[in-house]
C-alpha cells in the first residue's frame, strides 16, 4: 500500500483542501515497498479547524453479531454476451489487486473494471457523500471503521447481504444491515528499527509509556491525525490507552519528549525514520503491524528478516477494519453486487496480504510465507464507534493545540 511520492504530495493538497470544509481526513492503511517516497515538508497545524461532523464511529474490538435481518436484494445473471459493460469501483488510493485475479472476475462477468481512485479514505468517502443521488461509481471500497458510521448516516449506500455472509466472522460485522461489508483488517502499531536500538545498547520501547522517557527522547515520529489514517487511528489508540480525559496529557509528555510530526505516512515512514534510506533518524514510527514483515517480502530475499519490530503491549495499537458497498443509483447494481461477493471470494481474500498489506477477514484464507513475519496485537485500544463518531473532531482540535500550537 506504498504510495508514489508525487501522488502523496496530490492527495495531501487535496485532503488540506478537503480538511478545511469537511474536517479530518485521514489516508489509507500504507505497507512498505521498494519504491520509497519523497519526503515532504516539515509538519504544519492544519490551516482550520475541522468543521463537519465525524464520520462513522470504530469500534476496535468488534461488535455483536447481525441483530437486524439484512435486506437482500437479487444479483442479476451476468451478461453473457455482447460488449463488456463498464464497473467503476470507487476507492482509496492504496486499492491493490493482482491483475489476473481482477481478469478473472471480469471474464466470468463480461465486465471491464474501472478503478476509481479518490484520494486517502477520507477524501474518498468525501467525495462519495458530496455526489450523493449522483455516484461516481458503482460500488466504494476503502470505508474504514473510523468512517464507518459517517458512511451510515450519509445514507449513500444500499443494502446487500453477500452469498457469503455467514462465513464473515461476526466481530466485523459492524453493520448488521450489510450497507457494507468488512473485507480486511491490520493494526496500527509503533515500528522500531532493531539495529538502531542493539547500537545504542537500548532496549527497544515496549509501550506507550516508554515513548515517554527521557532514555527515548527525540525518537519517535508520528503522523498528523488531522491529515494521515495511521495519525488518527495512533491517536484513538492513545486515547483508549489512557482515557479521553487523560490522553492529552500523553500527548503533551510526548511534546516534551521532542516528538516529531509528519502529515503523512511515506514521510514518517520512509525520510523521517532511521531505516526509510532517507537520511531520517527517528527509530520509532508509526506504522502497521505487517510493515517489518513488507519489509522482508520487498527486499526482494536480501533480508532474511524484518529490520523492524512492532511495539504491541496492551492498547498499544488500532485496529483498522475496511468495507465495501454498493452505491445507491449505481448504474450496475447487479454486477455491484457481484463485486461485493468477489471481494469475499477465496481468490480476492488470498489475494489482499499480498498487495495491500492487510489480513483479509474470511478465516480460510491462506496467508502468504512472508507473514509469518507479520503481527497482530493481542489487546488492541478498545474505543467505541459511538465515541469516535461524537468526538473525532474533538480529540482531533485538542491534539492539535496540545501537540503542535
Amino acid at each position: 500500500m506504498f504510495r508514489k511520492a508525487g501522488l502523496w504530495l496530490t492527495i495531501a493538497i487535496l485532503a488540506a483542501l478537503f480538511l478545511a470544509a469537511c474536517g479530518a481526513t485521514p489516508t489509507a492503511a500504507p505497507v512498505p515497498s521498494a519504491a520509497a517516497a519523497q519526503p515532504t515538508t516539515a509538519p504544519v497545524a492544519p490551516t482550520a479547524a475541522p468543521t463537519a461532523a465525524p464520520t462513522k464511529a470504530p469500534t476496535t474490538a468488534p461488535t455483536t453479531a447481525p441483530t437486524a435481518a439484512p435486506t437482500i436484494l437479487p444479483t442479476v445473471a451476468p451478461a453473457t454476451g455482447g460488449a463488456p459493460r463498464e464497473l467503476v469501483v470507487m476507492s482509496h488510493d492504496s486499492w491493490a489487486a493482482s491483475d489476473d485475479v481482477v481478469a478473472a472476475f471480469e471474464k466470468a462477468n463480461n465486465v471491464k473494471l474501472k478503478i476509481l481512485k479518490s484520494g486517502d479514505a477520507g477524501a474518498a468517502l468525501n467525495k462519495a457523500i458530496l455526489a450523493k443521488g449522483s455516484p461516481l461509481g458503482d460500488v466504494f471500497f476503502g470505508v474504514d471503521n473510523t468512517f464507518l458510521s459517517r458512511a451510515l448516516k450519509a445514507d449513500i449506500f444500499e443494502p446487500y447481504k453477500p452469498v457469503a455472509a455467514d462465513k464473515l466472522p461476526a466481530a466485523y460485522v459492524l453493520d448488521p444491515k450489510f450497507n457494507l461489508t468488512p473485507t480486511d483488517y491490520g493494526d496500527v502499531c509503533l515500528n522500531y528499527d532493531k539495529a538502531y536500538f542493539a547500537k545504542k545498547n537500548i532496549p527497544a520501547p515496549q509501550s506507550l509509556d516508554d515513548l515517554t522517557k527521557p532514555a527515548y527522547k527525540g525518537m519517535t515520529v508520528v503522523e498528523n491525525p488531522a491529515t494521515s489514517s495511521p495519525g488518527l487511528a495512533f491517536l484513538i489508540a492513545t486515547i483508549g490507552k489512557y482515557g479521553a480525559d487523560k490522553y492529552i496529557d500523553y500527548w503533551k509528555a510526548l511534546r516534551a519528549n521532542n516528538v516529531l510530526v509528519s502529515e503523512g505516512w511515506e514521510d514518517a515512514y520512509y525520510a523521517k525514520s532511521s531505516w526509510g534510506g532517507k537520511g531520517g533518524d527517528r527509530p520509532i514510527v508509526v506504522s502497521y503491524a505487517t510493515s517489518p514483515a513488507a519489509e522482508v517480502f520487498f527486499s526482494d530475499g536480501k533480508l532474511k528478516e524484518p529490520p523492524t519490530g512492532n511495539v504491541l503491549g496492551e492498547s498499544a495499537c488500532f485496529r483498522q477494519i475496511e468495507f465495501v458497498g454498493v452505491l445507491k443509483g449505481a448504474k450496475n447494481p447487479d454486477l455491484a453486487r457481484k463485486f461485493v461477493d468477489f471481494m469475499l471470494s477465496k481468490a480476492f481474500q488470498e489475494d489482499i496480504p499480498g498487495q495491500m498489506f492487510v489480513y483479509p477477514v474470511m478465516a480460510d484464507a491462506k496467508l502468504p510465507d512472508f507473514y509469518s513475519w507479520a503481527q497482530k496485537a493481542d489487546k488492541p485500544a478498545a474505543v467505541t464507534a459511538d465515541a469516535i463518531d461524537a468526538n473525532r473532531e474533538k480529540w482531533i482540535s485538542a491534539w492539535t493545540d496540545a501537540v503542535l500550537r
